[in-house]
């Protein structure tokens, strides 16, 4: 029934708890607010009621900013009401003042799971190869579809599928990857063997020790580096050397 939600008050003692632990499971709306507000009376029932005609697919929390001064310094509010959304323990959208019911609609709809993000999640072949047709070039359907078909020999069926994603390190890199495997490279075979063995220590010092001036394949090495460096990180170690001794390789 419409108007039965319940209101639920987050403080800085249980915010890790219920809003980023639990954006891991669903998607949770944070309501910044507080009592002198007017602006925050008027947009409450209206986020209210958005969230509650979802069904349980998001949650909404409310956080007074005046009795937890710390969380909003901490995610920059600096006027209200100020909504943010988080899914898998960060900020993935926000607004800032009241809002009609339209556009409040919109931001939910835009955090919660479509039904070809639910489908990619669950990994399995099957439901890899639903979540494409629903939403062609997804990378988190396609790079792992790829993956497994190039783990079984259909190399060609793999490059197919990466043809169709767009500004994915990953993609780029596996399809960079296929190419090299198919041009015969053998000066970069060891690195393949020892990405595959889960020691990207040596895969990037053979990659990148690969890169040569006029080198045919020079760009598809850089692609697979590029792609390591991604899934690495930016605050790992590794990937910060390795991306000095890239540069230093094309430049």
């Amino acid at each position: 029934m419409i108007g039965t939600l319940k209101r639920v008050d987050v403080t800085e003692a249980t915010f890790q708890t219920a809003v980023i632990e639990r954006s891991r499971e669903k998607p949770v709306v944070v309501d910044f607010w507080a009592a002198w507000c007017a602006p925050c009376h008027m947009l409450a029932p209206v986020l209210e009621r958005e969230v509650e005609l979802r069904e349980g697919a998001v949650e909404l929390v409310k956080l007074d900013v005046d009795a937890n001064p710390s969380i909003s310094r901490a995610y920059g509010v600096q006027g209200i009401p100020a909504v943010k959304g988080f899914r898998d323990g960060r900020v993935v959208g926000e607004f800032v003042g009241a809002q009609p019911a339209a556009a409040v609609a919109r931001f939910l709809d835009s955090l919660v799971p479509s039904r070809a993000e639910l489908l990619a999640r669950q990994g399995d072949e099957a439901s890899l190869r639903q979540a494409l047709e629903l939403e062609p070039g997804r990378p988190d359907a396609a790079v792992p579809l790829a993956r497994m078909l190039h783990a079984r020999g259909l190399s060609e069926d793999a490059l197919e599928i990466l043809r169709g994603v767009q500004g994915s390190f990953a993609a780029d890199g596996l399809a960079a990857r296929i190419r090299l495997e198919a041009s015969n490279a053998s000066e970069v075979a060891p690195a393949f063997a020892a990405l595959d063995a889960g020691d990207e220590d040596v895969a990037l010092d053979v990659l990148i020790s690969a890169i040569r001036p006029g080198r045919p394949e020079r760009d598809d090495i850089r692609r697979v580096v590029v792609s390591i460096l991604d899934e690495l990180g930016t605050d790992s170690p590794l990937a910060m050397t390795s991306r000095s001794r890239l540069a230093s390789a094309l430049f």
